[in-house]
């Protein structure tokens, strides 16, 4: 059976976005030169994932407006909007639960989780992750959008591995 694995960055204080839904503050204490690239170790493992429009929206339109830079895999964009889908980019208006469930079921990679919140803590109530990379960023926002937000009940996890660079620390945990 294909794992979830939740993969995203969140500040000291546990927002994945700022109070205005940017993200521009994902950055180390330093130059890019001392970070670490654990997204391409990540991505051998992945060929599916999944993202709420919020976060479409925001690499389409301000992250990545040129290129879809996820072209390698097979992403489900939950969404009600109306959209046109083609081969690697698939708009589904799905019960987010459901459709993670019958992936997990289908053969393939694993399926990453990329964002949004709201996502986030459906699949997180419902206990469907399995693995949990969260880098964090030397940042306290105060404000914004919070990772871990009205989840409904305890889960407890094993902490796989951590690395620090630039200022920022993975942490890897799994469901124990």
């Amino acid at each position: 059976m294909r794992k979830i694995s939740l993969f995203i960055a969140m500040s000291l204080d546990g927002y994945i976005a700022d109070s205005k839904g940017s993200v521009d503050w994902l950055k180390g204490q330093g130059n890019d030169n001392e970070n670490i690239d654990v997204y391409s170790e990540f991505v051998k493992n992945i060929d599916t994932i999944l993202m709420g429009w919020n976060t479409y929206h925001q690499i389409v339109t301000e992250l990545s407006p040129k290129e879809w830079i996820y072209k390698d895999f097979t992403t489900y964009v939950i969404t009600h909007k109306e959209q046109t889908s083609s081969e690697k980019i698939r708009f589904v208006n799905i019960n987010t639960v459901y459709l993670a469930k019958s992936l997990k079921e289908k053969s393939g990679k694993d399926i990453w989780i990329c964002g949004g919140a709201n996502l986030i803590q459906q699949l997180l109530n419902e206990d469907l992750i399995d693995y949990y990379y969260i880098t964090v960023i030397p940042t306290l926002l105060g404000t914004g959008i919070r990772l871990f937000e009205n989840v409904n009940q305890e889960i407890r996890l094993r902490l796989l591995n951590t690395q620090s660079y630039n200022g920022m620390t993975d942490l890897i945990y799994t469901r124990r």
